[in-house]
């Protein structure tokens, strides 16, 4: 199986873990210039920008390691960009998340990193 299906199956089911624990699935996938945002979410007034990682297992380490500074930096890039082509306000509030799938557990993690 290629790369992007394998991403595109485990985004999915990312989706409908946060949709079955209190999530809105706002948008998956969106993309700019200088980055992309696997799942944009709502969580009651939150806004949340998810980075989906999977490994079968931990041979490459754990998945949410794989979200470098560097990354963290693209997905905050793409995130303001998303703010602001959709004209949120600077006053609702947003966070980033990563739901982290390791074979078949999965792991949320909530505020994985902050605006750098």
């Amino acid at each position: 199986m290629n790369r992007r299906r394998t991403g595109a199956e485990y985004e999915e089911q990312a989706a409908l873990w946060l949709s079955r624990n209190g999530f809105e699935i706002l948008e998956r996938n969106f993309f700019c210039r200088g980055g992309e945002i696997d799942l944009v979410a709502k969580e009651g007034v939150c806004l949340v920008f998810v980075e989906v990682k999977y490994r079968r297992n931990k041979a490459a380490g754990h998945p949410a390691e794989a979200v470098t500074r560097h990354k963290q930096k693209k997905i905050i890039h793409a995130a303001e960009y998303y703010c602001w082509k959709h004209r949120i306000a600077d006053t609702c509030p947003c966070r980033f998340d990563v739901v982290a799938i390791l074979g078949d557990e999965v792991e949320h993690i909530r505020n994985a990193f902050e605006y750098v």
